[in-house]
């Protein structure tokens, strides 16, 4: 390596909050923008969570990007704390169509009044009823539009919101001055029916994307929010989580999550570890081995030498893994994006030929501007606008009705063109229920029964709980035991009737399958029983593995349980299997499938199922998972069957069926209106009323999905 390449610095991320990006038009310029920057390696634009991720040189300063992203049009400021939830978008959206909701109803009241050939006194007086409730509602409810086409047009730009202010303003401006002149068509009521359909499909987008990023601020709430910190003076303080730094020892009581990553340096206990492992089983932890933060303390109390804190920690780098996977999927708005920069000059373009046409032909100025006004709002991408998101909306309920709550309506789409789906194990294929053998529960008899019920009872291990759970429904009573004693991670000791009694983990000469779940029962002068536990596959398993295949989409299982224990279900169900995967490995996994050209639909519910869940195509959890699981999941089944999965593959593949027919209805109608406006065919209230039916067509065409999931 040449002294150059060692000394080249290594370059910095930065991430800027730009709230205001709303759009695929937005995020292309941005992104185009700040790359053409001297020192900026990449740009990408996370539009769900409004930032945007700089790759740059040192020598490029957080200052110098804000400016150019101000220059742009897009003021922005840097990200104050690391992976902080962004603005809610669909709140500021709410009043402006509340509002043109309620004016377009009053205004079309008021003009069905005079459609029939009303005049003179009550035509007039109509007129200004309507413009009084029309033009504060218009200004009110479009300043979402006319705000972002002012930014662009004041830095020499245009973006779709630019043809779609200038149709606002030109019909409320010649709907006033109808009105003021005694004309006798105004068109306030067709003006406010294009701001309502407008911000409604903006509205549904923006609903969607306020959903999209709460798992990762899920996820970072699983870390403790400080720690009990042990001086070298044998002084304790609680200092918080931020402030952690490594060489700190932290105390943590049982029934405590760990603030930071650290080491064992003194105390024995187990550890809720599922973060990392997907395991339901705990962990035992002795002195020297590591732990990490977010996990559950269950049992004694344990010092912790900090090795990684704050943005340092597995938890942290997991919840980076789930917003950078967010990021990619701004590739699904590559379509938009292309799309938008066309629709504004192409509708510039029809309405300036259509005014100069008219003019050259004689019409006059009013009757040229009307034409020119018609052909803007004709043009209007409502319909088109609402084609996905009314789709999915509909789409998303009728899914819910049946059990499967759809939490990111895009993701309909990416489930659509699913070909692969990797399955956890424990929680996700299985029930994540341990159950004891009933074979042996009927074999060990009343006595050693009722001393299994009193051991298991004295203890919060799952094996434990399960067991007090099968022997109290057979109406086991439990036997009076004296010096139960719990050791963390080895089981519990007791004595009954003068004997030694014990419910531990098999040992040596007590058999088992290796990796599998099962509890000795040891009672002085008898033999060991071994009490193994299954954790059963969930109902109409191998009925959904089958429809699956049937769908073309073929299952195999990716988890972070042990071999052995992954080994069984894989017979169980005949799949192909990758054990002992942490979450980065499933990532990978998930990687290597995407750039094989796969379509990947991961199914997972623990904590470190979430890189994953968010990484592939399309992901959907149980509503038994974790927090995180279902936040970072795209859909979450609340029923114990895993027919939900083919059930909302064959639903999604519906959806972007419905979604194509109504891109062509919309397009259809463009191509029959244009025409029709550009010929002086259409008034501006006819074409508010023919963009308005082309929403109601595509409307209609979606309710169809209200079946789709029966």
């Amino acid at each position: 390596m040449s002294t150059a390449a060692r000394l080249a610095p290594e370059p910095e991320r930065t991430v800027l909050v730009v709230p205001g990006m709303h759009c695929a038009s937005c995020m292309a310029k941005v992104e185009r923008g700040l790359a053409v920057l001297p020192g900026v390696v990449a740009a990408r634009v996370n539009l769900t969570a409004r930032q945007v991720s700089v790759t740059h040189d040192p020598a490029v300063t957080t200052p110098v990007l804000v400016d150019a992203l101000g220059a742009l049009g897009f003021p922005a400021q840097p990200r104050v704390e690391e992976l902080a939830p962004p603005p809610s978008a669909v709140k500021p959206l709410l009043a402006p169509l509340g509002v043109a909701g309620f004016a377009a109803m009053n205004v079309l009241l008021l003009s069905v009044s005079i459609w029939p050939g009303g005049g003179g006194g009550p035509r007039g007086l109509f007129h200004w009823l309507s413009a009084l409730v029309g033009i504060p509602a218009i200004a009110f409810s479009g300043r979402v539009f006319f705000a972002s086409a002012w930014g662009a047009l004041r830095h020499g730009r245009t973006n779709m919101d630019v043809p779609i202010s200038i149709g606002v303003l030109l019909a409320t401006g010649l709907s006033l001055y109808e009105t003021m002149t005694g004309g006798e068509t105004a068109w306030f009521d067709g003006t406010l029916m294009l701001l309502l359909f407008l911000l409604a499909g903006r509205a549904l987008d923006a609903a969607m994307r306020d959903k999209a990023r709460a798992g990762v601020d899920s996820l970072l709430r699983q870390a403790a929010p400080g720690a009990l910190v042990v001086g070298r003076d044998g002084s304790i303080e609680w200092i918080a989580a931020p402030h952690l730094v490594p060489g700190m020892v932290m105390r943590v009581a049982a029934g405590e999550r760990l603030a930071a990553d650290g080491e064992v340096i003194a105390g024995a206990s187990r550890l809720d570890n599922s973060l990392l492992t997907g395991e339901s089983a705990a962990v035992p932890v002795v002195v020297g081995q590591p732990v990490h933060a977010g996990t559950l303390n269950l049992d004694a109390s344990l010092d912790v030498r900090v090795t990684a804190a704050g943005q340092g920690t597995s938890l942290a780098e997991i919840a980076r893994l789930m917003d950078a996977s967010g990021q990619a999927r701004s590739r699904y708005v590559r379509i938009a994006d292309r799309a938008s920069r066309l629709y504004a000059p192409a509708v510039h373009t029809l309405a300036a030929l259509s005014f100069a046409g008219w003019m050259i032909a004689g019409a006059g100025l009013h009757q040229s501007l009307v034409i020119a006004i018609a052909v803007l709002i004709i043009t209007c991408p409502c319909a088109l606008g609402l084609a996905v998101p009314v789709a999915q909306v509909v789409a998303c309920g009728a899914l819910m009705k049946r059990g499967i709550m759809v939490k990111d309506g895009s993701a309909l789409e990416r489930l659509a063109s699913v070909d692969r789906v990797l399955l956890d194990k424990t929680g996700t294929l299985t029930l994540g229920r341990p159950v004891p053998d009933p074979g042996v529960l009927d074999a060990l008899g009343p006595e050693a029964a009722g001393v299994a019920l009193a051991l298991a009872s004295h203890s919060r291990h799952p094996l434990s709980r399960a067991l007090v759970e099968a022997l109290a429904a057979r109406g086991v009573a439990a036997a009076e035991l004296a010096d139960v004693v719990e050791e963390p991670g080895q089981g519990l000791q007791a004595s009954w009737q003068g004997r030694a009694v014990a419910l531990r983990r098999p040992g040596a000469g007590v058999g088992g399958e290796p990796g599998g779940m099962a509890s000795a029962l040891e009672i002085a002068g008898q033999p060991t029983w071994l009490i193994p536990f299954a954790d059963r596959l969930r109902p109409a398993t191998q009925a959904a593995l089958a429809d699956l295949a049937a769908l073309g989409v073929e299952p195999s299982i990716l988890s972070g349980d042990n071999a052995a224990a992954v080994a069984q279900v894989a017979r169980a169900t005949g799949l192909t299997a990758q054990a002992a995967a942490s979450p980065v490995e499933k990532r990978e996994a998930i990687a290597r499938l995407q750039a094989g050209g796969r379509k990947v639909l991961m199914a997972g519910d623990g904590l470190n199922d979430g890189p994953a869940l968010a990484a592939a195509d399309a992901s959907i959890a149980p509503g038994t998972a974790s927090d995180v699981g279902r936040q970072a999941a795209d859909l979450v089944f609340l029923g114990e069957g895993l027919d939900a999965l083919p059930l909302a593959v064959r639903a999604a593949r519906r959806t972007m069926a419905v979604v194509r027919q109504n891109f062509v209805l919309a397009i259809g109608y463009n191509v029959l209106a244009v025409p029709l406006a550009m010929a002086g065919r259409v008034t501006p209230l006819i074409a508010a009323a023919a963009m308005s039916l082309s929403s109601l067509i595509v409307i209609a065409n979606s309710l169809r999905l209200a079946r789709v999931a029966r």
